[in-house]
């Protein structure tokens, strides 16, 4: 039996700028972090003792012959890719339901494949597991997605990624003071909306008005090089970070009429008007989380004013997407 554990990621900043669209032709770069929320994954293989070859539980219930006949379709092309032979029991476990914008949809490919590989008896390095996991969603089963939530899960950390025109990709951690880290930490709060959308859909419509936004994508990528400068600049007051998240939000909003709703704006005046200092929808939008950046004197006002809506506390994580548990047995 091989256990994998795999963490979901907040993004902070530059976040459309990893759709191959963008990077193929400009650069791409995002600032964000993996938190202690993660996506477990069990594989063993399966006695020949049922009617059935493969069994895989997530939200539904599988039981198959054959890798083929499977319906999720990254956990067919996974078995596919890896040439699995044998008789395979997958099981998904999650902290947080799936399209919640904090990146599950990767997160569980990362932590799916990392779990096949090493019961194929193959060490893969973060990198490695990052790329098999974006060629298997971008390239094979062709879904609309961008690059970041791969590459954050594989190497968890508060990382700068940026990428190129050759989809190659460059994980930089940021430098930042324990106790900076700390009070970034200490002033997210991580708000539930309540409500979960399908989040290819929404990147679909992002990724077709790619070519027409180039100034606000590039206006995004000024703002995360003015948000690298603070996390990295003790002198600088950290709130600054919740003023460039709310300028970010707004741009955003503007990139397509899906991204946002009367709902989420709601929820967004309501903690800003709480005390929030800005904050923005996670992932791609139309529903899903959101983080507020706000004063942690602030924090319980802002709850109260959402009352009807979860907040679920967090802190950050580093490892990235591990093997926690294998045994041949």
């Amino acid at each position: 039996m091989i256990i994998s554990r795999t963490p979901f990621r907040v993004s902070l900043f530059g976040g459309g700028t990893d759709y191959p669209t963008w990077y193929e032709k400009n650069v791409g770069m995002t600032i964000s972090a993996t938190v202690n929320k993660y996506a477990y994954i069990t594989v063993r293989k399966l006695p020949p003792f049922f009617e059935y070859k493969h069994r895989i539980q997530y939200y539904l219930r599988e039981e198959v012959n054959s890798i083929e006949e499977i319906k999720h379709p990254v956990v067919r092309e996974a078995g596919k890719l890896l040439d699995i032979k044998d008789g395979m029991e997958i099981v998904h476990n999650a902290d947080l339901p799936a399209r919640s914008g904090m990146g599950s949809s990767s997160t569980f490919t990362v932590g799916l494949l990392h779990a096949l590989y090493a019961m194929k008896n193959q060490m893969v390095t973060k990198r490695e597991l990052a790329l098999a996991a974006i060629n298997l969603e971008q390239n094979i089963i062709g879904e609309a997605v961008g690059s970041q939530d791969q590459t954050a899960a594989a190497f968890g950390g508060l990382n700068l990624i940026e990428f190129d025109k050759h989809k190659t990709f460059q994980v930089l951690e940021m430098i930042i003071s324990k106790e900076r880290l700390q009070s970034l930490q200490d002033n997210l709060l991580l708000c539930f909306t309540g409500f979960s959308r399908i989040a290819e859909e929404v990147a679909k419509m992002q990724i077709e008005a790619t070519p027409k936004k180039e100034k606000e994508l590039y206006k995004m990528l000024e703002i995360l090089n003015e948000a690298k400068e603070v996390f990295t600049n003790d002198k600088v007051s950290i709130d600054e970070i919740g003023k460039l998240l709310k300028e970010q939000w707004f741009l955003k909003k503007s990139l397509t009429k899906y991204i946002s709703n009367p709902q989420i704006d709601e929820i967004y005046e309501a903690g800003v008007n709480a005390g929030a200092i800005g904050g923005k929808l996670l992932g791609a939008g139309g529903g899903g989380f959101i983080l507020f950046f706000a004063k942690k004197e602030n924090h319980d006002k802002i709850k109260q004013s959402l009352s009807k809506k979860l907040f679920v506390p967090f802190r950050f994580e580093k490892t990235g997407s591990q093997i926690i548990y294998f045994s041949h047995d």
